[in-house]
């Protein structure tokens, strides 16, 4: 008979390292997020998608380990000259509105 932990991280096995993370959202959200992880590193462990119920019912939580290769930035990236393809956001001017 199997254990009800296999595949889960063990009190034997080496010490945990890395960013450990809990992700809770939607489906479409946990695989953006992943996505978006997987370009931040590598993943030491992903846990199943456990589903949620009551008022979070159709969201689901899931841990993962990521192993992140710290770096520093240097530079900060060059802001673009133009807003192409960027969305503007209509801000009233705070000036307008001073007493």
């Amino acid at each position: 008979m199997g254990s009800p932990y296999r595949g889960r991280p063990s009190m034997r096995d080496a010490p945990l390292s890395g960013l450990e993370i809990w992700l809770a959202g939607t489906s479409a959200e946990l695989d953006s997020a992943v996505r978006a992880l997987t370009a931040a590193g590598r993943f030491a462990w992903q846990g199943p998608r456990r589903p949620m119920t009551g008022p979070d019912a159709g969201r689901a939580r899931m841990y993962v380990r990521l192993s992140v290769t710290p770096t520093r930035r240097t530079n900060r990236p060059a802001r673009p000259d133009t807003d192409e393809g960027a969305t503007v956001l209509p801000f009233p001017d705070r000036r307008q509105h001073a007493g």
